[in-house]
């Protein structure tokens, strides 16, 4: 590519920044309420290892029907804290964004060099280019290497999800990012934690062992949680099986101090990372030992969520290793007692 080309082609990058819509992040100075610069935040691992030339990025995406997007991050920022623990957190959205992009980080104020076309850049001239003024930044390209949505700063869960599927279907094309947001008016999560179903004797020490132990690591902002706690755990089965466990909610990113089934005292978010907690809801399953036997991060409907409950609470994952076959020997015995299963349900 010619300078002339390439010039044309940054024209287009930044041109098309001003046709966009602009989200205003809060800088490091107006945080919310109770937040405080976290300092270095671990990346997902399925972020894409890149040598940061950005048209072959593009290229290979587009090879695998994907789209590139980049992420502008800074250590120290909360909201990139927030995108990567209360977004990313979620299988669902995990799970979306692998389907439709690779995902490149680059640092705002970072010295590794950017390739575009021809020409090199440190991250923090690329970023300087772009005009990139705030953390996060997410910007997503097409397959010519145009930018085709930026967005500036954090968005909240619901409306991140929703842009994953604006920009991932390719739905600029059809009709702008407002339109789309009016059309489809995403419901934000409930924002609380549902811990009123804790029947453990003590939310701060699990080290007694009565009953086999239920640990669902959640987080507030969160839909699944939601339906998880206001649709498939009212069910009368859900009900019954709940009661034949200690049940703790806890929220994965606390600071709570806790006394573990072990017996180890250490902050919840301390132990979620031990015990490799990477989504909510993540239901982890403690026998009277306090060793876990059995976990499930996955999205599941109420048929899986009370397999799972009866896998464990009935036992049978001693005797029946296989979680799949358990569900199949089960799904066949309710219909052979006339009970209609429906694993969308």
């Amino acid at each position: 590519m010619n300078n002339l080309s390439l010039k044309f082609v940054l024209i287009l990058f930044i041109v098309s920044l001003g046709d966009l819509p602009q989200v205003v992040a809060k800088t490091e100075g107006e945080l919310e309420e109770g937040m405080v610069n976290p300092g270095h935040k671990e990346q997902p691992a399925w972020f894409k290892v890149s040598f940061l030339d950005l048209f072959e990025d593009i290229a290979e995406a587009a090879d695998n029907n994907k789209r590139l997007m980049v992420y502008y991050y800074q250590d120290g920022c909360p909201y990139c804290k927030k995108l990567l623990e209360e977004n990313f957190s979620q299988r669902e959205i995990a799970d979306k964004t692998r389907q439709y992009f690779d995902v490149v980080s680059i640092n705002l104020w970072g010295d590794k060099e950017v390739t575009v076309g021809d020409k090199t850049y440190s991250e923090k001239e690329f970023a300087e280019a772009l005009k990139v003024q705030y953390t996060p930044t997410l910007l997503f390209f097409s397959e010519d290497n145009k930018i085709v949505f930026r967005a500036n700063g954090y968005y909240p869960p619901e409306k991140f999800s929703a842009l994953l599927d604006y920009v991932g279907k390719k739905q600029e094309k059809n009709l702008s990012y407002q339109d789309y947001m009016e059309k489809i008016n995403p419901e934000p999560a409930s924002g609380r934690l549902h811990d009123e179903i804790n029947s453990v004797t003590s939310t701060t020490d699990l080290s007694v062992h009565d009953k086999p132990l239920l640990v669902m690591f959640e987080q507030r902002k969160c839909k699944t949680c939601d339906e998880l706690h206001l649709d498939m755990l009212q069910r009368k089965e859900s009900a019954d099986l709940l009661s034949r466990f200690n049940v703790l909610v806890v929220d994965m990113w606390s600071y709570d101090l806790i006394t573990t089934p072990k017996g180890n005292k250490m902050k919840v978010r301390d132990w979620a990372k031990q015990l490799d907690v990477k989504y909510a809801p993540s239901l982890l399953f403690f026998d009277n030992n306090g060793d876990e036997v059995f976990r499930t991060d996955a999205y599941l409907k109420a048929f899986h969520t009370q397999s799972v409950m009866e896998y464990v609470a009935s036992g049978a994952y001693k005797t029946q290793s296989n979680f799949q076959r358990y569900i199949d020997q089960r799904a066949d015995h309710l219909r052979e007692q006339g009970i209609e299963i429906n694993l969308m349900e």
